[in-house]
């Protein structure tokens, strides 16, 4: 366009010129050009990104909802936090919740024959005494999908949209008798509100689920926190190879707590299943399993402390394992 200024400033004849450059002599004449071609790459976009957020909105309100509102999700996890305790018995306070990592701790810790997880040892109690917690998966959605979404990029693009938008409707002002402009108005401005009113939504039920679980969305994006159920779900599926009657066999090493008349076996199995609310148990610092787990890392599960259990622990009473996961 200034070429074509210079050009013009000469005096010099258009007839001169090719037919490309006459064209855009006419084409550098068009009152408000930017912001018309802006308006028009706005609308030719829109729908496009449109078709890209909805979808990932949607996977995210989903995950979430899902997440928080799994009934089987949460007495898995209270099952863990129960076998947490079991295995933290006498020696340290009942561990009155976990992080979510230490899902992942729970594949990592190994029999001392490297042939069963931890995970799987639970897995293998959940399918023989709680058969109806196996389907929990089903319960949760698009928690894959969610993962890869950036909830803070989409929200971004969200208020693009609405800026250009604004832009078209201030266009529209200056050109009221544009037909193109208001029937795309007149049809887009509804659905972009509702896309708005979904990333509210999104950023509002990610936020309860993330803290619901004890953590902070502000440094835990989804591309954390999904992925941790994804793994675990995965896990479980893990042994589906073994024969059936390997699943019931006893995992020797240091969370070998069966003895061979299934005693503590029926303890456990007993507590789980009556879930007993009790106080929770708190010495000096409050357990974890993220320590439970490193301790027995560092040292195998050996029941060599009966003489002082016995004044605390009868055969035949009930253990107090809290069943609150508060997470």
């Amino acid at each position: 366009m200034k070429l074509i200024h210079s050009y013009e400033c000469d005096g010099r004849s258009l007839d001169e010129l090719s037919e490309e450059d006459r064209f855009m002599v006419r084409f550098s004449k068009i009152p408000r050009l930017s912001q018309r071609i802006n308006t028009l790459t706005f609308m030719g976009n829109f729908p496009e990104s449109v078709q890209l957020i909805q979808p990932q909105l949607n996977a995210i309100i989903a995950a979430s909802m899902s997440l928080k509102s799994s009934s089987k999700l949460k007495k898995i996890l209270e099952i863990i936090l129960a076998f947490g305790n079991y295995m933290n018995s006498s020696k340290r306070g009942a561990a009155y919740g976990f992080r979510l990592q230490s899902l992942d701790l729970l594949l990592d810790t190994k029999s001392t024959d490297r042939r069963q997880t931890l995970l799987h040892f639970i897995v293998n109690i959940i399918q023989d005494k709680y058969p109806e917690l196996q389907s929990f998966y089903t319960e949760l959605h698009f928690l894959d999908k969610a993962a890869l979404v950036s909830i803070d990029s989409i929200l971004q693009d969200i208020r693009a949209l609405d800026r250009g938008m604004e832009v078209t409707r201030r266009e529209f002002s200056v050109e009221k008798e544009n037909p193109v402009l208001q029937r795309f108005i007149s049809s887009n401005t509804e659905l972009l509100d509702s896309l708005t009113a979904d990333g509210k939504t999104a950023q509002d039920v990610y936020d309860s689920v993330v803290e619901y679980f004890g953590e902070n969305s502000k440094t835990t994006p989804p591309s954390m926190f999904f992925p941790v159920f994804v793994r675990f779900i995965k896990a479980k599926e893990e042994p589906k190879h073994r024969e059936h009657s390997q699943k019931k066999q006893i995992p020797s090493g240091y969370f070998n707590l069966l003895n061979p008349n299934r005693q503590n076996y029926t303890i456990l199995w007993t507590e789980l299943k009556r879930r007993q609310v009790s106080p929770l148990v708190r010495e000096g610092k409050d357990g974890a399993i993220e320590d439970i787990i490193t301790d027995l890392r560092n040292q195998p599960y050996r029941r060599t402390d009966a003489g002082r259990r016995s004044a605390k622990w009868k055969p035949g009473q009930q253990l107090q394992v809290s069943s609150d996961i508060s997470l």
